[in-house]
């Protein structure tokens, strides 16, 4: 009975061998062709979602592979749905935004269930609040990682964009309550506007509560409508995110109330109208702008189906990227050329980068600017060009 016991026991170790060595190799010499990789998104249509997938479709292209898209509304359920619809269409890998740390412990798990490759683009799970989620996906073989800004520094640069107009009396729109990167953006608002009246007791400031508009226009409208009607000294706004739909909504309620000569706006999602609207007024700043976050979660994916990035149980990978500012028209021009006008990637070079080493890809990542565009685009006149937009964005934020 042992000697039966014993070699069953050595029979399944060695089928469970072969069966990871076959799944290695798999990974070594699978065929581009072969490849999906899913892409949970709140919205391919909308501003922002629009731009990302374009780059996705750009990417697949250049390296052969398949992507399928699904839109969850950054509806929790549909979030968590989205990831199992995905894994059984047969996608060897996903990426995901929006995705709250909750909705993350079941999408981990079904990517780990399904032994499904998962990465975040425009998110990070937050060490800090959601410590056992987070623990969870740094013990993960399939968590690859994360790619997502430093919200509370965006927050602060922003608000200071509307201070140094001189606005005082603020009021903040805010997309879903508890969102993580939502919750960073609103601690830079708070700690700009907290620091400004530290060092300007006779100039105070005020930031309101903040109403909430979802991921729509007519959300974005009716929290402006709401702020407006709450307080007739109101003298700027902050439509936080939400994919643009909702800072739409609030620039077209303001518009209609009359108010735009009164009331300042700034927000992060780069807008397609961004430099007449700087122009016009009716926008006086934003950040966001290069769209290329579910690019390298794209890219980190993808090498790590291919089996060129392993070893993901114990690390938490993550690429930092930089914001984009603009507060004028002129700012604008340079960003329209190389990344509305174009993609600020050529085929050769998506190729090129998902050639590139996991530390060298965040490398790559945390240099995309309007300079790094512009310098591969047309080299050092165009270069400079960009640089003195840059700077021009810098002064006046």
């Amino acid at each position: 009975m042992k000697r039966r016991l014993v070699s069953a026991v050595l029979s399944a170790a060695m089928i469970g061998s072969m069966m990871a060595g076959a799944t290695v190799a798999q990974a070594d010499t699978i065929d581009n062709k072969d490849i999906t990789i899913g892409v949970s998104i709140w919205s391919s249509t909308d501003v922002l979602g629009s731009q990302c997938k374009k780059i996705l479709d750009e990417a697949a292209k250049a390296l052969g592979v398949n992507v399928q898209y699904v839109d969850q509304g950054h509806v929790s359920e549909k979030v968590t749905a989205s990831v199992e619809q995905l894994c059984a269409a047969g996608c060897q890998g996903i990426i995901i935004c929006n995705s709250a740390d909750s909705e993350m412990q079941s999408a981990i798990a079904t990517c780990n269930a399904n032994q499904v490759y998962l990465a975040q683009f425009f998110r990070v799970i937050s060490e800090e609040n959601s410590k056992d989620i987070y623990d969870l996906a740094k013990a993960s073989d399939y968590y690859v990682g994360a790619v997502h800004e430093n919200e509370p520094e965006n927050g602060e640069k922003l608000v200071n964009i509307l201070l140094d107009k001189g606005c005082r009396d603020i009021g903040l729109i805010g997309w879903e309550q508890g969102d993580a990167t939502w919750l960073g953006r609103w601690e830079g608002y708070k700690a700009g506007v907290d620091k400004w009246n530290k060092d300007h007791p006779d100039d105070q400031a005020a930031l309101s509560e903040p109403q909430y508009a979802g991921t729509t226009s007519e959300g974005g409208a009716k929290a402006a409508n709401a702020l407006m009607s709450a307080d007739p000294k109101l003298d700027a706004l902050i439509p936080a995110g939400g994919g643009g739909e909702p800072l739409q909504g609030a620039i077209s309620a303001v518009e209609a109330a009359g108010k735009t000569k009164d009331i300042s706006i700034v927000s992060t999602d780069f807008l397609p109208d961004l430099g007449e609207r700087l122009e016009n007024g009716s926008m006086a700043g934003e950040s966001g702008g290069h769209y290329c976050d579910p690019l390298f979660a794209f890219l980190m994916v993808y090498n790590a189906i291919k089996g060129n990035y392993t070893d993901f149980a114990g690390t938490f990978n993550e690429i930092n990227f930089p914001y984009l500012y603009v507060s004028s028209a002129d700012d604008y021009k340079a960003y329209e050329k190389y990344f509305v006008d174009q993609l600020p990637y050529t085929d050769q070079e998506i190729v090129d980068l998902s050639n590139e080493s996991l530390e060298d890809l965040t490398k790559s990542a945390e240099a995309l600017s309007i300079e790094d565009a512009a310098a591969r685009a047309g080299g050092a006149a165009a270069s400079t060009e960009a640089e003195v937009a840059t700077e021009s964005a810098t002064e006046a934020g």
